[in-house]
């Protein structure tokens, strides 16, 4: 384990470029002379790695001249001169912009660009990663003064870290080399001295599918390697008709035509590419990045390319597809994934955008249909994909003659260093970012559960039958209310008809309460008293009471008002 200690210690992890970039326009807000569009970006699926930014009509207007190269037709929103301020075009704008970056991120190679990188994230895609990586090369040949620059290559090849040049032996003018500089990935966990010696083994390595390294090296920020410069290309240069020192998005975006493979050079292809990947790895020499940009055309054969990508820690080309399979888990399972779509772009004459395909046509002969089957659908990435051996014994590939190599052995000293670098570097971090994703892909389809057409219907109806519930609620409250302050309002006032609220009602009819029952018992009282009078022959007599005097309290042959019996009626 000190074996990485110090690499991981004193080297600073650099980005994953193969991370598409997510971004939503927020708002627009109109300054004085144009209108700004804040967006939100975010790496990956952690919201923590986000930020803000803001761009104008007119550094779309730039964005897209430089994606012209790419030959696709991108929909930005025409240009208007007059009336551009308005609060309806501009919300139209707006939309139409969101569409046209979301078809861009949504494209593979279109969203790993370094254009895209630096519209989106500036800060950490400077404009001078060429002109680095050419110091670091002429470092290297201060001390290796055996070769000189011819040209640089310029974005031939998808990696926006990675940098070619042509150049050429001093003793032998007329040959031509290709130099390609790569800074260390995010996967790079072995010791400098360690990573040297990896490097110095590459140039021994002689496969007949292996394309040879002419010399290789490193230092504490990035490793290079040298090989023949073949003009021909690559598989994916004769597949898109392109000529290799083109830019990559004019090579590979849109093609004008496909070449499509026959049925036997498939089969020869696919055998020898198995036959490389067995090699490496029966031998513990960890790969991940086979693509049909990584296979160099060579006569009737064809043979791998960048064998020294694992060893710099760099990511692998189908990264963005591979962590959305948990079956996925080591090396050997990339390569066996990515073989998958080398046959079908060598089928269908065209790559796969996506990570998985089920529905393939009945014109793909039976053989190659099975293989992709077994690879690429969605079923087979679920309950695991076939080993490299498996597919060796395939009908499509089982027949097919090769040639056999010489013996290679690698150094006992390098074997436990690549395989833990192998176990802790990529596939520890792949199996960290395929549990992230999962976790975000639940978060995903919770949200979008939540914000269907359906779930917005169901809570709106809900939502009407809990205010109806309310208001129904509210009504019989309203009428109990009201048949409580009609009882109240009989027993303290009947001449009123003006309604009481309950606490009045309860006040007045308490206070009243004793008063009455003293008065009933001195008119009980004045009752007898009236009958001893009556006996004695006296015609009238005051009543008398012991609280004080009320006119509504006499007698019943007096002149005055009529007695209210009610209350005291009801308290006796």
């Amino acid at each position: 384990m000190a074996l990485f200690e110090k690499r991981k210690s004193s080297f600073k992890v650099l980005l994953d470029d193969t991370i598409t970039l997510q971004c939503v326009i927020e708002a627009a807000q109109n300054l004085e002379t144009h209108t700004d569009y804040v967006m939100k970006v975010q790496r990956g699926t952690s919201t923590e790695n986000s930020w803000q930014i803001n761009r104008r009509y007119s550094d779309f207007v730039a964005f897209h001249e430089l994606l012209k190269i790419s030959n696709l037709d991108l929909p930005l929103p025409p240009k208007k001169m007059f009336g551009n301020m308005d609060r309806e075009f501009i919300a139209e704008r707006q939309q139409n912009l969101q569409q046209y970056l979301t078809l861009i991120l949504s494209h593979h190679l279109l969203a790993t660009s370094i254009i895209v990188k630096r519209f989106l994230d500036q800060a950490n895609y400077p404009s001078n990663l060429q002109e680095i990586a050419l110091q670091h090369v002429s470092m290297f040949f201060r001390s290796e003064p055996h070769w000189e620059v011819v040209e640089a290559m310029k974005d031939i090849g998808w990696r926006i870290r990675k940098s070619y040049f042509m150049i050429k032996p001093k003793d032998q003018p007329k040959v031509r080399q290709i130099l390609a500089w790569s800074d260390f990935g995010p996967d790079m966990v072995l010791d400098d001295k360690v990573l040297l010696q990896a490097m110095k083994m590459l140039p021994t390595i002689q496969h007949p599918y292996i394309y040879p390294v002419t010399y290789a090296s490193a230092n504490e920020t990035g490793g290079f390697a040298i090989r023949t410069y073949h003009a021909s290309g690559t598989l994916r240069d004769f597949i898109c008709k392109s000529k290799p020192k083109h830019h990559y998005l004019r090579k590979y975006c849109n093609p004008k035509s496909y070449a499509a493979l026959d049925l036997t050079t498939m089969r020869t292809y696919g055998r020898q590419i198995l036959e490389a990947l067995k090699f490496l790895h029966e031998k513990g020499i960890p790969y991940g990045h086979l693509h049909t940009g990584n296979v160099i055309l060579e006569g009737n054969a064809c043979r791998l390319l960048d064998i020294e990508n694992s060893m710099l820690g760099l990511p692998s080309y189908y990264r963005d597809f591979i962590i959305q399979h948990k079956k996925i888990k080591t090396t050997e399972d990339v390569d066996v994934y990515s073989f998958g779509h080398v046959l079908f772009e060598m089928v269908f004459g065209m790559p796969l955008h996506k990570h998985f395909k089920d529905d393939f046509p009945h014109t793909v002969p039976a053989p190659a249909k099975s293989v992709l089957e077994s690879i690429l659908t969605s079923e087979s990435c679920k309950k695991g994909m076939p080993t490299i051996e498996d597919l060796l014994d395939h009908q499509f590939f089982k027949d097919v003659p090769v040639t056999e190599g010489p013996q290679f052995r690698l150094p006992s000293k390098l074997k436990e260093p690549l395989k833990m670098a192998k176990e802790m570097g990529v596939e520890k971090r792949l199996r960290s970012d395929q549990k992230q994703f999962s976790s975000w892909m639940r978060v995903s389809k919770v949200h979008a559960h939540h914000n269907s057409e359906e779930e917005k219907k169901k809570r709106k109806k809900a939502m009407v039958r809990k205010r109806l519930s309310e208001q129904q609620l509210s009504i019989d409250e309203n009428q109990t209310n009201g048949a409580s302050n009609g009882v109240a309002s009989s027993v303290s006032s009947p001449s009123s008809t003006a309604p009481s609220s309950p606490a009045s009602v309860k006040k007045s009819h308490r206070k009243p309460h004793r008063k009455h029952r003293s008065e009933c018992k001195d008119v009980s009282t004045s009752k007898k008293k009236v009958t001893i009078n009556e006996n004695e022959h006296t015609t009238s007599s005051t009543i008398s009471t012991s609280g004080p005097a009320s006119p509504i309290y006499s007698h019943p042959t007096s002149t005055g008002p009529a007695p209210a019996p009610s209350l005291c009626q009801n308290h006796t």
